[in-house]
């Protein structure tokens, strides 16, 4: 039986910092028997996990956090699955289709961020800072290298928020067909961040056909975690737990470090049940 695991993990392949193995050797090194590695719309990074979490002895769940828009802002949804659905191709057609409108939205941010801050940025730096997947802490590293002085926090806070005019949304996918898609290529799905999702209340989203909630998060306080716990059990959903590392970036206070939120104990017996894993 697996003691400790952590289940919201970026990499390389969307916009982590650390590539699929130095993951894999630092999960090693905080002790993590079991990790998901969860990157951004994109599944680039997992096999080249599995087969170094395999030589070393850190068990790997394939992973996906996709964005779903609704009511206004952007809902994310891990996805775990069970076998080797994910390199289905269909679904990783579906991935490219997404993959292509972030190239897309990339530009169009760099575009709003002269007209409505003057700030001034290369798309091209964009494509060379991301090795994978374009995201919005791409964005932020080169406004931070092009000598603008603000703050990581900032920049997310103010600049490239979902409120700010520069914001431009993921493709535009509807937490159903979210669901359904994963679903379909045998994933079991997991509400991501529910403190960060400020226009919906919880109790509704639990309505969706979730199977779990990311109960245990790096930001949470210990309130707003036995609270989450408690919605889950009304809802017979199962929890589970993320730092959602991306890697430690000087300024950086949105995300944790691998391991220091993980499932233990029957909370994740019952996590890797589902999954079909004990």
């Amino acid at each position: 039986m697996y003691i400790k695991g952590d289940f919201h993990i970026h990499t390389t392949a969307s916009d982590g910092v650390l590539t699929p193995k130095e993951v894999i050797e630092l999960a090693k090194k905080n002790n993590l028997d079991i990790i998901a590695i969860t990157d951004h719309d994109t599944t680039a990074g997992i096999e080249e996990a599995l087969e170094y979490g395999y030589a070393i002895g850190v068990k790997v769940i394939p992973g996906i956090e996709l964005s779903a828009l609704h009511n206004g802002e952007s809902i994310h949804i891990l996805g775990y699955f069970k076998d080797n659905s994910f390199l289905n191709p269909e679904f990783q057609n579906f991935l490219l289709n997404i993959h292509e409108y972030r190239l897309f939205r990339a530009k169009k941010i760099v575009e709003n961020l002269e007209k409505f801050f003057n700030i001034k940025i290369s798309y091209d730096r964009i494509l060379e800072l991301s090795k994978g997947v374009i995201a919005r802490p791409h964005i932020a590293s080169a406004i931070i290298e092009a000598g603008y002085p603000y703050s990581w926090d900032y920049i997310f806070d103010n600049i490239i928020n979902n409120e700010s005019p520069a914001y431009v949304p993921n493709k535009q996918i509807s937490i159903p067909e979210g669901i359904a898609l994963l679903k379909s290529f045998n994933a079991v799905v997991v509400l991501a961040h529910p403190i960060l999702i400020k226009n919906t209340d919880i109790e509704e989203l639990l309505n969706y056909d979730f199977d779990g909630i990311e109960a245990f998060y790096y930001l949470n306080t210990p309130a707003q975690t036995d609270d989450l716990v408690n919605k889950a059990s009304r809802h017979n959903k199962f929890v589970s737990a993320g730092s959602d590392f991306h890697g430690i970036t000087t300024g950086d206070t949105k995300h944790g470090n691998i391991s220091t939120v993980s499932l233990t104990g029957n909370y994740l017996e019952v996590f890797l049940n589902h999954l079909k894993y004990i």
